[in-house]
């Protein structure tokens, strides 16, 4: 093999490299805004992959009928990867907002996307093999390159991309990629290429597209984003965990995670006075007081209202939620700027990973999670997760649990209700009405009976009074389910995902 065709096959594994990492990253992509957008991410993404798969497959098929022009019908992929995958995040975002169908635009997305992926390994194939004459080498040096580049695309997307770029930008700018290895090719092996005038015009329109939708991507989420939500957006941002958006009409503040509303400045009140105030009242002391979740701050305001607290442990996994809580004004007046308190400890980590290493016990412990609609939140609803809760808890102490909807997800509801009652705990089910998100409920949970009509609440607040605390321990019977028939949840079989997620698709 001569100087120039080392030099023409050392390109060509750059360019295995380039497009494997790209596929890999158009794969979880289409995968992570359709349960952004949709919900169940693990059915997004078994579908995404088993129809990226199969679609790969038919490419591969289809690559047998190509004789000849092989560079051209490279480059010609190469520009059809980039400029569909550059767009797949815009489509689908206007696609879940403008038709009903969003999954028949995903899965023809998907399938068009990766049948041309699946033309590539095999065109390069034979386009290296031409050069070199060697089938051994060509193979295990263009596999090598391809897996290596996999894995780069699947570590760059959830560490730097997404986080970084979000996912409007983070599409234009690999398939501004896919674009810049079809220009590679052409100016590479330029001898190879029949129509290579056509291709040059083509392909540098092609990367003007995408670069310009990088530059303009943000102003493009917005408006896109804009029209997801009721009222005007304030703040986006995209974390390494989520992505959260701030909404504002008036003197209503919204803070939505992932698409959800995680508050309403109009009744918020109304959910966190029930969450804090009947447990931290049950409990025997009120010194050491532990919250997982509630990065906003606003449990954190209502156990603030009581003078004995010395410490208040907040343990939220996502840094970014926390110091949005702590710095926007407008949040801060919500909570009170309670963040800020001396007798608050923040700690980033997984609240499952926390207990785990945890050796302290505290007076009370407040679970305000995120709804159990992932298989990473819902870890934190399981029997063992509970467990861990136990052990941390003083034995006169008391915690509550944030339990989603007992009228739109009731088998989710008591599936909650029965994993803790079988940890051995006295679970007492309540809930109260949030105009914003409707009937919500809780669980009371200590390691001895209590009574409820012992409760009082002695602090200043909007929502809680006698008579009120009384009817929170009140269902109807559209709320209420046979238990005997619900199936508690575990690690090993996430049944409360599917009971949520079947509610979600009732009520969606």
């Amino acid at each position: 093999m001569d100087e120039k065709n080392k030099f023409n096959y050392k390109l060509l594994m750059i360019t295995t490299l380039i497009i494997s990492g790209c596929s890999i990253i158009y794969e979880v992509l289409i995968s992570s805004v359709s349960s952004f957008l949709v919900g169940d991410s693990i059915k997004q993404f078994s579908i995404t992959i088993g129809l990226y798969m199969s679609a790969m497959g038919l490419g591969s098929y289809l690559s047998k009928h190509i004789k000849v022009k092989l560079f051209d019908w490279f480059v010609a992929v190469e520009i059809g990867v980039g400029l569909l995958g550059g767009i797949s995040t815009l489509v689908l975002f206007l696609s879940n907002i403008y038709i009903e169908s969003y999954e028949l635009i995903m899965y023809i997305e998907i399938i068009l996307i990766g049948t041309l992926v699946g033309l590539e390994i095999p065109l390069l194939t034979r386009i290296i093999e031409d050069n070199t004459k060697d089938l051994r080498v060509t193979l295990s040096s263009i596999f090598s390159f391809d897996y290596i580049g996999g894995l780069i695309g699947s570590i760059a997307f959830p560490l730097v991309l997404l986080p970084k770029f979000g996912y409007f930008t983070t599409a234009f700018l690999v398939g501004a990629l896919n674009i810049i290895v079809s220009l590679i090719i052409i100016y590479g092996y330029k001898k190879y290429i029949k129509n290579i005038k056509g291709f040059k015009l083509i392909s540098i329109i092609s990367l003007v597209i995408m670069v310009g939708g990088t530059f303009f991507s943000e102003n493009l989420a917005k408006s896109v984003e804009g029209k997801l939500y009721r009222d005007k957006i304030i703040l986006s941002q995209q974390t390494q965990y989520q992505n959260i958006v701030v909404t504002k009409h008036k003197d209503d503040l919204r803070l939505f995670i992932d698409g959800n509303i995680q508050f309403s400045a109009s009744d918020e009140y109304r959910y966190h006075e029930t969450l804090v105030h009947i447990p931290i009242n049950v409990a025997k002391k009120r010194e050491k007081v532990l919250i997982l979740g509630g990065g906003d701050g606003l449990a954190v305001r209502e156990v603030l209202k009581y003078g004995e607290v010395k410490k208040i442990t907040l343990v939220d996994l996502d840094k970014e939620i926390v110091k949005l809580s702590r710095t926007n004004s407008n949040i801060t007046k919500l909570n009170q700027n309670s963040l800020n308190n001396n007798k608050v400890e923040l700690v980033y980590n997984d609240a499952f990973k926390f207990l785990q290493s945890c050796n302290e016990v505290y007076d009370l412990i407040i679970v305000d999670l995120p709804d159990p609609n992932n298989e990473s939140l819902n870890k934190l609803y399981t029997n063992v997760f509970y467990r861990l809760c136990g052990n941390n808890l003083a034995s006169t102490g008391a915690m509550s649990i944030q339990s989603t909807s007992p009228y739109y997800a009731k088998e989710a509801y008591w599936c909650i209700n029965k994993t803790i009652e079988e940890e051995g705990f006295n679970v007492i089910p309540y809930h109260v009405e949030v105009p914003s998100f409707g009937d919500w409920g809780f669980q009371l949970v200590t390691k001895t009976p209590i009574e409820t009509k012992d409760i009082k609440v002695n602090v200043e607040t909007r929502f809680l009074n006698s008579e009120t605390i009384e009817r929170l321990f009140r269902f109807s019977k559209d709320e209420m389910v046979n238990k005997n028939k619900i199936i508690t949840n575990t690690l090993v079989r996430p049944q409360l995902l599917a009971y949520y997620l079947k509610a979600v698709e009732v009520w969606r």
